[in-house]
């Protein structure tokens, strides 16, 4: 059921209003409004109440957003206020996917595209975050650095609104949906440690290792001497200040540096990597995976924590609203791949978790924080760059959801295959 809430006498909102309504005509996407330039509003749905509102700005957006639609497109119409969402963000992928999805026929594409050309070109202001502008090959060093800097070198006092009280930019373990996210994240830093059967006097080196929670926990907790690298400096900054905070400077420590330029002849018992691994990429996962196993002594684990696409997710042609604005050169693969390129590098396959629902959650707890911490945000960063985490951390909530995306605790044993070194059970997993 759909119903106009308000009347206008602007023939373009009216216009506007009935294009859009044969666009969604006979989906369901649940209780959501829409809002013109000139007031003229509609609901969709049961009338209980929107979910959300679509809140167009001029004319001018819906030709940029509809006509040849494309991930990108619909990204930047949001990011530079082409329009905006009133409520829950999360809800308007469903909407999205139908956009990108649809298949019309020649007399619909035709006059729907007659419609939009007959609209307003208009001007915009694209201030705030641009395209990531990365050079040289693919994956080299110096493009990941760029890669890397491009995205977490926004600022630490932005992060910080949003994250947890450790600043883990990765998904909590929940015990329960309505648990909160200082508990979630603690949890799972203990719950890597007691995967990776962390001893005192164990080292281990963290790649990837981000404002250095994990290092901190490990250290503090399980008696390890720990080292991290990131290729992030305002992260370094970030982590060396806290380990010295914690009193803990004799046993952790952060370096500016790529995971191929460790020394091979430093060994460790035990190594872990948690959200660093989608920024490889499947030319360099061999690479990496080969790195892992000569660090590792005897008899080591590694415990590599990422998401992944679901296998029947085809990868996308063009450029992703992700690589454009969030994440470029990310590439997610489906676990098969990695577990097939893990083993091919000497590694023995121990045991995979998925933890989909639990970064579902995770996500969730961010947007909500980062949407009540908006003012403050603004005082760290542009109009463009907290819209784009607002878009980008929704709608990575909604891939959860749907399961095209989930994330994986993969525990891998540099073994002699005869004995692997690990106990018979997990009971200590649980404890």
């Amino acid at each position: 059921m759909a119903f106009r809430d308000s009347t206008s006498s602007d023939r373009t909102a009216d216009k506007s209003l009935a294009f859009l309504k044969a666009l969604f005509e006979g989906h369901d996407f649940g209780d959501f409004g829409m809002r013109l330039w000139d007031g003229t509003a509609w609901s969709w749905g049961s009338g209980r109440g929107d979910r959300f509102t679509l809140v167009f700005k001029h004319p001018s957006a819906l030709r940029r957003m509809f006509l040849f639609p494309n991930e990108v497109k619909l990204g930047e119409a949001y990011i530079y206020d082409d329009f905006d969402i009133e409520g829950d963000c999360e809800g308007v992928f469903d909407l999205g996917e139908h956009i990108l999805g649809s298949r019309r026929t020649l007399p619909e594409s035709i006059r729907f595209g007659g419609f939009l050309l007959s609209l307003p070109r208009g001007g915009r202001n694209n201030e705030g975050r641009q395209k990531a502008g990365l050079t040289g090959p693919r994956h080299s060093k110096k493009r990941d650095r760029q890669a890397i800097s491009y995205h977490y070198d926004v600022s630490n006092d932005f992060f910080r609104l949003w994250l947890d009280e450790k600043m883990v930019y990765s998904c909590g373990y929940f015990a329960s949906p309505d648990e909160d996210l200082n508990t979630a994240q603690e949890r799972k830093l203990d719950y890597i440690c007691r995967k990776l059967r962390l001893m005192k006097g164990d080292r281990l080196l963290d790649i990837g290792c981000g404002w250095g929670g994990l290092l901190i926990h490990a250290a503090g907790n399980y008696g390890v001497t720990a080292e991290g690298i990131t290729l992030s400096r305002p992260q370094v900054e970030f982590a060396r200040e806290r380990i010295r905070d914690v009193g803990l400077s004799d046993r952790c420590r952060v370096e500016l540096t790529d995971y191929r330029e460790i020394d091979e002849k430093e060994k460790f018992d035990k190594l872990v990597s948690v959200g660093m691994f989608e920024h490889v990429g499947q030319s360099k996962l061999s690479e990496y995976f080969r790195k892992a196993h000569r660090l590792l002594r005897p008899g080591g684990a590694f415990l590599n924590h990422g998401i992944a696409r679901s296998e029947d997710q085809a990868k996308q042609r063009g450029p992703t609203f992700s690589d454009s604005y969030v994440f470029p050169d990310g590439e997610l693969l489906p676990i098969n791949t990695t577990l097939r390129i893990a083993e091919e590098n000497g590694f023995e396959v121990r045991d995979v978790e998925s933890l989909r629902e639990h970064y579902m959650m995770t996500l969730r707890h961010w947007v909500r924080r980062l949407e009540a911490s908006r003012d403050e945000a603004l005082k760290h960063v542009d109009e463009a760059t907290y819209r784009v985490w607002r878009l980008f951390m929704s709608g990575s909530a909604h891939g959860f959801r749907v399961g095209r995306l989930n994330v994986y605790q993969t525990l891998l044993v540099k073994s002699d295959r005869d004995v692997s070194g690990l106990p018979l059970v997990r009971d200590d997993w649980y404890r």
